[in-house]
């Protein structure tokens, strides 16, 4: 995640530090973890330079931890991606997410719960796989791509899907009175975002505000450069959809419309 939010800017991601924090530490369980983070560094292209690990007896339940870290990244000034020259007309691509992506988990747990499911069950959007597993999904990791894309001038702006989903993060790279209108049938809908939908009759509006719901990072490239800046992701493994176009909006009205939300993402 973090080093996703670092790209989004134009960044390469040039180190991690990590927190781990527990009452007692589980020693197994801390090199798997640390496994997975400096496999995320190796993908990203960034240095594991260190980080911390705290014993905290008493102030964590046994067999629970807390995991935190942060990146840093650089870019020239004169480099960094801001939006300023997205205009109306310009292509929205969205590249494919590999699930949740670490957003909305208070909604699952609370939808799992009430379902009287089992994480340790079969996923019913995934039969076989564990629920647990497959909600835990990892989070895509778009450094390689999305800088190939920008260093080749093919890119105006990058927004990367987290907490607020299409809706919020979406705008966030737009200039004033500029939105972006997309259609839910452009892309596929994974079957785990389609499951929460029907598992907790969550209104597309909502699962649009809260989900990537299948678009992890959004590329928004002009008109002449889609087609190239679309190839150069592909050739880079990403899984790209042309979702709809940057339009022009008025103070109070949406800056992010979907067609068709209704009736695409639900059975």
């Amino acid at each position: 995640m973090c080093v996703n939010d670092l790209v989004v800017q134009g960044a390469e991601p040039l180190l991690f530090l990590d927190y781990f924090a527990t009452g007692r530490l589980d020693v197994a369980a801390g090199r798997d973890i640390v496994a997975g983070i400096a496999a995320g560094c190796r993908e990203a292209g960034c240095a594991l330079v260190g980080g911390e690990t705290a014993e905290m007896p008493g102030f964590y339940a046994a067999g629970d931890y807390d995991l935190a870290g942060f990146a840093i990244g650089a870019v020239e000034r004169a480099q960094v991606l801001t939006g300023a020259g997205v205009a109306a007309g310009d292509v929205v691509l969205g590249l494919a997410s590999s699930g949740l992506h670490s957003n909305g988990f208070s909604l699952v747990r609370r939808l799992v719960e009430r379902g009287g499911l089992d994480y340790h069950g079969p996923a019913p959007f995934d039969p076989g796989r564990r629920l647990g597993e497959a909600l835990l999904e990892p989070t895509r990791i778009y450094v390689r791509s999305t800088l190939a894309t920008v260093r080749a001038g093919l890119a105006k702006a990058l927004a990367h899907i987290t907490g607020g989903g299409l809706l919020e993060n979406i705008p966030r790279v737009l200039p004033d009175g500029l939105g972006v209108a997309l259609d839910a049938g452009a892309w596929p809908l994974p079957p785990v975002f389609r499951w929460l939908a029907g598992l907790g009759a969550v209104a597309p509006l909502e699962l649009a505000r809260t989900f990537n719901c299948g678009l992890g990072m959004v590329v928004i490239a002009a008109p002449e450069h889609a087609a190239a800046a679309a190839a150069r992701l592909r050739e880079a493994g990403e899984t790209v959809h042309a979702v709809g176009r940057v339009v022009t909006c008025t103070s109070g009205e949406p800056r992010v419309v979907i067609k068709d939300m209704a009736a695409t993402w639900h059975d």
